[in-house]
């Protein structure tokens, strides 16, 4: 398949015709609006501004006076005389208006079409990415649960794992990879990196509310240069920030539903002069679906930012998460038949607790020159206790000594720091224009992993020890990676763009491991590797815009998989790095605000996948870690969204968001009853073939509402395709499922609103994968019917 994307991608340039005029449109304070509308003077047709304040419209040859009319409701209009260079920047100045008639003009331009990235945003080049940007803020949608099969609903191919009860962090994956902790992708917040530890641990621990996010910007495999080496790509939590109309403004969130859940979200912002500012604390407690399961949660966040002119900004961000789980342990296949509610375990726990300060420097040095300059840490820990075994293994008392047996104390140690520098310049050689960007990022790294300590016999969470830990090691890394990306826009039609990265580091470890010869464990493992990609963008017509790519994609072993975690865990002596690459070819636009859509082929190369495996060894189970295989997934991911009916007071749309992955192993062989099995043309565990999620949307006045189905097609646990569940629950078919949602809301006013949740209202018994690692090997019971109720006010 990529053979045939590099030629298409080189017959581009010569389909290309016609011009387009570019720019953007912010306001007095340099801030992006969007909504406005751009049209030529005289004409009755135009363009809006995305929310980065940009806009293409094509061209008027046939025009002797060329001007465009720019307004937007609340900003005073003005006419621009569009120069040879074809590109305009514009500051609207702001005017007063009745709030009360713009927040009803508000209601009715309710986003809820999935959104693209401009061509080049801020300093990062879209171009020719598959990208999505997700709406938080205007979703009917169970944001208090942080529903993800809802929130990722128009991002076709989106693999939802649930893993730690409702309401904690979001676990996904595209194109058939690993969805733990989202490990898979480059995770940010506002642009800040948020992985705990790039190369020690890269899973995201930090786990901010869905309800102080405004947005989500998804970004693919292809455009993975630009953040790092994940072959997943890129995903952006965006918080909400200040009213810069107001010197204070206030909004409140409080919920209540099933298992006793009680949530409360309260944040403040505005702006005083150059200064603005944005802040929340937020709280969550919840009994959870299953037994033993009680979930308390808090998260924290403040940004400070102060603009010295509207071309340099400084902007301070502190965020903190945290949560404490109590987890129910694994079931068996019959267990969860009998009574997916149960529990297998009462005295496990899990709990991260992380802080993510930054600070950030955006520096427009010229009109086509933009330096932006973020350093960030990560910085807290990660606590697990348990009673380790699979879900055949009761957790009980010993009659003999009448207490329970010692459980295991596992306490992560994360100190991180970042650096990225990121520098856009964009010029013009003849009739084509470029836009450069280039950076460098450092990582400094210092985790502390203090494992498989002798914690106490009983049942509440308590991190005593009574025995040391059996490992407590170090893992210092130092990384440097610099990375260059140059867009061509040959025609207003076409551009092309051309990219690479260097990457070069080493961890190196210290410590003990009482269980293990220190002679079979490398002190250093090095990492230095390049990579390169290409990708392209053609507006077939003003609604339709033809995008494709490839991009390499590497995944270094690490520390995390080196050493086994527990004493259920055996590891290959031989990990081989993972190498692959991105490859994609679409079709995206939106015809006359009626139809959106998004239609995709790709073809992912994975090499030297890790998979974890059930071994027998002396009668007992193993969870065995090694390179299973190469792996190739070919897919289709298709997305479109129809509005049926849209007036000034309502809009019914109908939406499907459906893919098709067909994920295999192309090389490989695992060790069955000890001996080598191929598995070569088995299909890649926890990816299903089929997955699709189907919506009808409406909305009257103030009344909007959104029913969701979501269907999931059967997987499997492990690489040989085991059908037949084993007794512990640890291997066998996922089985299919299917899901209905229904989510309302009705805004009495500007100031407040009520939201109505009933997600799995059928109330079917499900779950979505069984994990060979944390949080242990079985079956995990995802939520059955849930109700939620939200009061939303805001001052």
């Amino acid at each position: 398949m990529s053979k045939y994307l590099l030629g298409l991608l080189c017959l581009l340039p010569f389909l290309a015709q016609g011009q387009m005029v570019k720019g953007r449109i912010t306001d007095a304070q340099n801030q992006p609006l969007k909504g406005a509308a751009i049209l030529w003077k005289g004409s009755t047709s135009g363009v809006a501004s995305n929310a980065e304040g940009r806009f293409e419209i094509a061209a008027q040859a046939e025009q002797q006076q060329k001007v465009l009319s720019i307004s937007l409701l609340g900003y005073a209009p003005q006419e621009v005389d569009v120069k040879s260079d074809l590109y305009v920047e514009v500051s609207l100045s702001a005017t007063s208006i009745d709030l009360n008639t713009f927040t009803i003009r508000e209601l009715s331009q309710q986003r809820t079409a999935i959104e693209r990235l401009p061509e080049v945003v801020g300093t990062y080049i879209a171009s020719g990415k598959k990208n999505e940007v997700i709406q938080i803020a205007d979703m009917d949608a169970n944001l208090a649960d942080k529903t993800g099969r809802q929130l990722f609903a128009k991002v076709p191919g989106v693999f939802v794992y649930d893993m730690d009860g409702s309401g904690n962090q979001i676990n996904i994956a595209t194109r058939g990879l690993d969805p733990h902790r989202s490990w898979e992708y480059n995770v940010r917040l506002n642009g800040v990196v948020t992985n705990s530890d790039m190369y020690g641990y890269p899973a995201s621990h930090y786990s901010a509310p869905m309800e102080s996010i405004e947005k989500v910007e998804l970004v693919r495999g292809t455009a993975a240069l630009q953040y790092g080496a994940m072959f997943g790509g890129m995903i952006n939590y965006v918080t909400k920030t200040a009213d810069t109309t107001r010197k204070i403004s206030y909004e409140g969130n409080f919920n209540y539903g099933s298992f006793n859940t009680k949530g409360m979200y309260n944040a403040i912002g505005g702006k005083i002069g150059k200064f603005s500012y944005y802040t929340y604390a937020y709280s969550r407690s919840s009994d959870g679906y299953r037994d033993n399961s009680k979930i308390n949660s808090s998260a924290q966040f403040m940004s400070l930012k102060y603009d010295f002119s509207n071309r340099f900004t400084m902007k301070a961000e502190l965020a903190h998460s945290y949560y404490q789980y109590q987890m129910p342990g694994p079931l068996s296949d019959a267990m969860f038949y009998d009574n997916p509610r149960q529990s297998t375990r009462s005295r496990n726990y899990y709990s991260p607790d992380i802080w993510v300060p930054s600070i950030q420097v955006d520096w427009k040095l010229g009109k086509r020159t933009h330096l932006n300059v973020v350093s960030s840490g990560i910085w807290g820990g990660r606590s697990v206790l348990t009673f380790v075994g699979f879900a055949d293994k009761p957790d009980v008392i010993n009659p003999q000594t009448g207490q329970y047996a010692n459980r295991n104390v596992d306490v992560d140690h994360f100190n991180s720091f970042t650096t990225e520098l990121r520098f856009k310049h964009q010029f013009s050689t003849g009739d084509v224009e470029h836009t450069l960007i280039a950076g460098a990022r450092y990582i400094n790294n210092d985790l502390n992993r203090q494992q498989l300590g002798k914690g106490t016999t009983g049942s509440d969470y308590d991190l005593s020890l009574v025995g040391p830990f059996g490992r407590d090691l170090w893992y210092r890394t130092n990384n440097v990676a610099v990375f260059a990306e140059h867009l061509l826009q040959l025609t207003p039609r076409l551009s092309v763009s051309g990219g690479m990265r260097v990457e070069s580091g080493r961890t190196d470890m210290e410590g003990y491991i009482s269980y293990l010869d220190p002679l079979k464990v490398p002190n250093n493992i090095e990492h230095h590797f390049p990579l390169f990609g290409a990708s392209a963008q053609y507006k077939l017509t003003n609604f339709a815009t033809l995008y494709g790519g490839i991009s390499q994609a590497y995944r270094p072993i690490i520390f995390a998989d080196v050493i086994p975690a527990n004493a259920l865990e055996k590891v290959d002596s031989n990990l081989l790095d993972n190498r692959g690459y991105n490859a994609e070819l679409g079709i995206r636009g939106k015809w006359r605000n009626r139809v959106h859509f998004d239609v995709s082929l790709f073809e992912l190369g994975y090499n030297n996948r890790m998979s974890n495996t059930i071994i027998q060894e002396n009668g007992q189970s193993l969870v065995f870690k090694t390179n299973v295989g190469n792996v190739r997934t070919r897919g289709v991911e298709f997305y479109t969204e129809v509005n049926l009916l849209e007036t000034k007071n309502a809009r019914i749309s109908v939406f499907t968001s459906t893919s098709y992955f067909d994920s295999r192993y192309v090389q490989g062989s695992v060790v069955v009853a000890g001996k080598n099995t191929e598995i070569a043309g088995n299909r890649v565990e926890s990816t299903p073939k089929w997955m699709t999620r189907n919506g009808l949307q409406g909305r009257y006045r103030g009344f909007s509402a959104a029913l969701q189905y979501s269907w999931v097609d059967l997987s499997y646990s492990d690489p040989e395709n085991t059908v037949t569940p084993t007794a512990n629950g640890a291997k066998g078919i996922v089985p299919a499922y299917g899901l209905f949602d229904f989510n309302a809301t009705y805004r009495f006013n500007k100031n407040f609103s009520l939201k109505a949740s009933a997600s799995n209202f059928t109330d079917t018994q499900y779950f979505t994968k069984r994990p060979t690692i944390h949080p242990g090997p079985g079956v995990w019971s995802s939520d059955g019917r849930s109700l939620m109720m939200t009061a939303i006010i805001k001052l």
